[in-house]
């Protein structure tokens, strides 16, 4: 079995009662300490509980079973709690706050500022703390196994003159490109998404849709099954709606739903209107 990662979740297996707590196995690191407030009535010598370690005030290692918003090697948008002479505080979960010292700030921040942050194990001190500067953490093309159509979770960093670059995988950038009007992920927030296509020098462009046509015979049976449920049979959309209101009312692109409109209506199943779309009674 392989050491206990510091910063991240392990299941451990509990070894004898103590004064302050319970003492876990952590391999290679030795006895790790589980304070008394965290330790369940039902765990005894011999039984494994899952925890998340860290270092305590003292620098020795810990373990809670408190769920912080993010792990070492995951970003995470975090609220400034306190500012002191060597750094930012943030509130991450956990009841002690995380680190942003000054080094790996890009602006002054305030108590009530929400900033995009890596966490990370410091090589040095072993400490958990965050960095803002992004970029020495985030590979700028994909990895060879990433491919077109491919399910991703990504978060918006910042926005660019070609859309919006994201942290895709905790790993790499990638480019969220929106239609004029389409509702904006919020930033930080851990999204679902696609990979549209890895461009011949590995960057990466992003859908919230499954990317090529073969997405459209779900979206066109969705729209007709909207529709049969419509008053009359009807939905104000039309070539000139918002994508907005489009994925308001339908929850997919501009782009499909004119698609899903092309294939109803190829199909002799709607009417266009130029105030909406009409079901058709079927024959």
């Amino acid at each position: 079995m392989s050491d206990p990662q510091l910063g991240r979740r392990n299941t451990l297996r509990a070894l004898s009662r103590h004064t302050a707590g319970m003492m876990l196995d952590g391999g290679g690191l030795g006895e790790i300490l589980l304070p008394n407030r965290y330790v369940p009535a039902d765990l005894t010598p011999g039984g494994e509980i899952e925890i998340f370690l860290s270092l305590d005030s003292s620098d020795r290692l810990v373990a809670t079973t408190e769920s912080p918003l993010a792990m070492a090697g995951e970003f995470a948008l975090l609220t400034v709690v306190a500012v002191s002479r060597i750094g930012a505080f943030l509130d991450w979960g956990l009841s002690k706050d995380l680190l942003l010292p000054y080094a790996e700030q890009i602006k002054e921040l305030e108590v009530g500022d929400k900033e995009l942050v890596y966490i990370r194990v410091d090589p040095v001190s072993r400490r958990l703390m965050a960095s803002a500067k992004l970029r020495k953490h985030v590979a700028e093309t994909a990895p060879a196994a990433a491919s077109g159509g491919m399910p991703v979770m990504f978060q918006l960093a910042e926005k660019s003159d070609l859309g919006y670059r994201a942290v895709v995988e905790n790993r790499y950038w990638g480019l969220l490109r929106l239609e004029q009007g389409a509702k904006v992920p919020p930033r930080g927030v851990r999204c679902e998404g696609y990979i549209a296509r890895v461009r011949d020098d590995g960057l990466v462009d992003l859908s919230l849709d499954p990317p090529g046509y073969g997405k459209v015979p779900s979206a066109a049976e969705q729209l007709a099954a909207i529709l049969a449920t419509a008053p009359r049979g009807f939905l104000p959309l039309h070539d000139k709606s918002p994508p907005a209101q489009v994925r308001a009312m339908l929850g997919m692109s501009k782009k499909v739903f004119k698609q899903a409109v092309g294939a109803l209506y190829k199909a002799g199943r709607i009417r266009i209107g130029e105030d909406g779309v009409y079901l058709l009674a079927r024959r």
